[in-house]
């Protein structure tokens, strides 16, 4: 079972975060996505944390969603402020340390880690990412690729200023597809996702905010701002061995994504899931404990 604990950073934001496994500074970090939070995580933590080399894991809600600060403004869910938080939560766990031994991140969370590891390759000893895009790749297909921008068309949708009334209406009667034909959504999950969207949606303003405030969405017109985005090599190159974990099923995210990763990411891996949707941490949490264990070995 997960213990949780609130993480205050020198910058004034508090991330509630949970731990499992030994005592001591973390082994794994968990990044997670939307619309979840850090309880994704506690199964695959739980099982890390057994056995005859139990891992030390960490797993925050990351700023705006339940128990984490939440500020009103969208720039502050641009990439450089979340960016930080990062830096300082693994400055804060490593306590002075060596550079983490894995940082394991999922859709939006996995978004934010990729800039990290292109930013500050020192704080990483290994990248795992679940079905989240590459920055380079994912502004080429938004760009390129019809079937991406169709794909991704829910982003827009996302950024109007009714989304939260009109995603809880109904008991989120349109949030829950974004989950697809989720066998693995128990009641008693739906009811710890209700919690966490909270009373008429006010929990999903911060998580929203994320899409508001980035550029990298389909264009709806020529002055959109991913039509003018420009990412260097130099800025996106991650020099951390990454290893990509990838639901092939996910039609949000489709395949095309992981063409040409190898450009910016020299020492990658990848692992293809057939079947798995966008949701693997849901459906196949041993594949990702699995996959933790693997890149703690190889280093």
């Amino acid at each position: 079972m997960s213990v949780q604990f609130d993480q205050v950073l020198p910058h004034g934001i508090t991330l509630a975060c949970r731990r499992a496994g030994p005592p001591g500074p973390p082994r794994v970090v968990f990044l997670h996505g939307f619309p979840e939070a850090a309880f994704i995580w506690d199964e695959v933590m739980a099982a890390l944390a057994q056995g005859p080399q139990p891992v030390a894991c960490v797993a925050p809600n990351l700023r705006g969603f339940a128990g984490s600060s939440a500020p009103t403004e969208v720039s502050a869910y641009r990439a450089k402020p979340l960016v930080a938080d990062l830096v300082a939560l693994l400055d804060a766990l490593r306590a002075g340390g060596g550079p983490l031994p894995l940082l394991v991140a999922h859709d939006w969370g996995g978004a934010l880690a990729w800039n990290l590891a292109a930013q500050r390759p020192d704080l990483l000893q290994h990248f795992l990412v679940i079905n989240a895009p590459h920055p380079a790749t994912f502004l080429r297909e938004l760009r390129d690729s019809p079937a991406q921008q169709a794909a991704s068309a829910y982003m827009n949708f996302l950024c109007r200023p009714d989304a939260e009334r009109l995603l809880s209406d109904q008991d989120f009667a349109r949030l829950w597809p974004f989950f697809g034909q989720a066998e693995w959504l128990t009641p008693a999950l739906r009811d710890t996702y209700r919690t966490l969207w909270g009373c008429k949606g006010r929990g999903l303003t911060g998580p929203l905010n994320y899409y508001r405030a980035s550029p990298l969405r389909p264009a709806a017109g020529s002055d959109d701002a991913v039509n003018s985005v420009q990412l260097p090599d130099a800025a996106v190159t991650v020099r951390v061995p990454t290893t990509v974990l990838w639901g092939e099923a996910d039609v949000a995210l489709l395949p095309g994504l992981l063409q040409g990763l190898e450009r910016w990411v020299p020492q990658l891996q990848v692992q293809r899931v057939p079947g798995a949707s966008h949701w693997l941490v849901h459906e196949q949490p041993q594949c990702v404990v699995q996959a933790v264990r693997a890149c703690l070995i190889a280093g």
